[in-house]
């Protein structure tokens, strides 16, 4: 389809006001077309105008059809074809295959809500049924379901073109709870974030749903969006990108009269602790397994390994001669844009000027603009414990080797980190008892925790968790992957003593939807939400509903 640089308000096209930008090759700095006019206050109020006046029918919509929207969406995206993955890859500097598996990953995402929302746990239907139907002796007929909060605004992320951004996460999740969605694309991809936007438009339009469901502005600098989260119709966002950024956001929404949830993803070094064991055992593996994971995609991933834990002796010294090798040996890779380059080679600066810190291997210089050069850098523990700063994020190929006297100071550092999206273990032989000790201040810092393994690669699935304690996300109670992404844009309603023709159908006794409920305490499984379901007969919650329902998509290495 030709791009027209415009926005999708609704079910309108317009195209913005206030001063243009492009998208730019970052392989070679040029300006691509089609000009992208910014939106204002005019846009921004007519999107969450029709967003708000959708939001009461589209949550109400049955989730068989909501979930047969997500699959249009997925259709449409790739019926795009290759149109899409060559604008992707021109606006990004990616590899062809990483965008067509960042696709596939992005339709598989959505199609796995699809098969959510049908399940029906999302809802968390509860009736506690007045005496003496149920168990109780007295009290009221009480009845609890989770309904969609309303219109949540979506911030597209840089490094991820697709599965961050216009159909991604985010809006995958907030379109499954029930709730319209206006994104504000990034300015890195925008004749992607068209593409896709048409796509979504398009499913919207093919399953007959209220047009204020989607809508897609355009603007640089951060105008656009800070009117976007103080806009009284928002009531929650997923944002995805940098601190400051996230902080802004947050600054704003908690400034309203009526304070709303931002679920910023932010910052994460994603830390790894090499255990002794390990390293006598696999030293040179390790290393090549570290090289891989950190310089993947330029290193341009939320869980990129920023941070390695060890403590010193031979082996820990194998590690470092095998990884100084196989970073000298990388090429630099082209950055997502000029600005997020010249963000890196601060970020690197600074680390290199701390106390103590030296760099002990550097990359190859790679062809073209914008390359980061892979830096390994090292630090003795007592140093890095002084200095908050190396905890920052470099992002970019970029990691800190800290180096500890024995296993109390390894253990005293991984009580000092911060926040963490993700931390890793490497184990063997003999370090058993470490690994335990170590595991109860993992589950503290981070909302993954991995063995023997390497964090790059994130599982689209029921139980992948992609969050973690502050400042990883503003909120470590929640994930951006994964179906449980979903609880991030409900809410509990209770209803006491409603009569039975006032019941939504999630409550009513016949259970036209056919959702799993927990009646007076006991589950129940219904035989999925297509209408046609009614309660089972009292399951012991073995899980027998819906055997078809599995983790979908494939694992792309390196996202997130």
């Amino acid at each position: 389809m030709p791009l027209t640089g415009a926005m999708f308000i609704g079910a309108e096209r317009r195209q913005g006001t206030g001063p243009a930008v492009r998208s730019a090759d970052p392989r070679t700095d040029e300006p691509l077309e089609p000009p992208y006019a910014a939106g204002g206050a005019r846009e921004v109020d007519d999107a969450c105008a029709r967003a708000a006046s959708a939001a009461l029918r589209y949550r109400s919509v049955p989730p068989a059809e909501r979930a047969a929207f997500l699959e249009r969406i997925a259709d449409r995206i790739e019926e795009l074809g290759d149109e899409l993955v060559d604008r992707a890859v021109a606006e990004s500097g990616l590899p062809r295959g990483r965008i067509s598996g960042e696709r596939d990953r992005t339709t598989a995402q959505l199609r796995l809500f699809a098969e959510e929302v049908r399940a029906g746990e999302w809802a968390e239907v509860r009736v506690d049924p007045a005496p003496p139907a149920g168990r109780r002796t007295a009290g009221p007929d009480l009845r609890q379901r989770h309904l969609a909060v309303g219109p949540v605004a979506v911030f597209g992320a840089s490094n991820f073109p697709l599965a961050f951004s216009v159909a991604g996460g985010d809006t995958a999740a907030a379109l499954a709870a029930g709730c319209p969605v206006v994104v504000k694309g990034h300015q890195a991809h925008l004749g992607t974030c068209e593409l896709v936007g048409s796509a979504v438009a398009a499913a919207a339009r093919d399953q007959g749903l209220p047009e204020g469901v989607f809508s897609l502005l355009f603007g640089a600098g951060s105008d656009l969006g800070q009117a976007l989260v103080a806009d009284p119709r928002i009531r929650a966002v997923g944002f995805t990108g940098s601190q400051s950024g996230g902080l802004a956001l947050m600054r704003t929404a908690a400034a309203r009269p009526v304070p709303i949830p931002v679920y910023a993803e932010m910052s994460s070094v994603n830390p790894v602790f090499l255990l002794p064991g390990a390293l006598r055992e696999r030293a040179g593996e390790l290393a090549e397994g570290f090289t891989a994971s950190l310089t993947l995609g330029a290193g341009q991933f939320c869980t990129n390994p920023g941070l390695v834990i060890a403590v010193a002796g031979a082996d820990l010294d194998r590690f470092v001669a095998s990884a100084s090798a196989a970073v000298g040996r990388s090429t630099g890779q082209t950055m997502l844009t000029s600005g997020i380059h010249r963000a890196y080679e601060r970020a690197t600066a600074a680390l290199r000027a701390g106390e103590g810190v030296r760099e002990i291997a550097t990359g190859l210089p790679g062809e073209g603009e914008n390359t980061a050069t892979v830096r390994l850098l090292t630090v003795a523990a007592d140093d890095f414990l002084k200095d908050p700063g190396l905890q920052e994020e470099a992002f970019g190929a970029a990691s800190t080797l800290v180096v500890c006297r024995d296993g109390g100071q390894l253990t005293r550092v991984a009580r000092a980190l911060r926040g963490q999206l993700t931390t890793t273990v490497h184990h063997g032989e003999g370090d058993g008892t470490t690994a335990a000790g170590l595991l109860p201040v993992l589950e503290d810092m981070a909302g993954r925790v991995l063995f023997d393994g390497w964090p790059t690669g994130v599982e689209v699935s029921h139980a992948m968790v992609h969050g973690g304690p502050f400042p990883a996300t503003s909120d470590g109670r929640t994930t951006s992957v994964g179906t449980l992404a979903m609880r991030r844009f409900l809410r509990p309603v209770c209803y006491q003593n409603l009569p039975a023709g006032l019941l939504p159908p999630e409550l009513s006794d016949d259970n036209p939807y056919g959702l799993p409920r927990r009646t007076d305490g006991v589950r129940t499984d219904g035989a999925g939400a297509d209408g046609t379901g009614t309660d089972g007969a009292g399951t012991d919650g073995a899980g027998a509903r819906n055997p078809a329902v599995r983790p979908v998509g494939p694992m792309i290495t390196g996202a997130g």
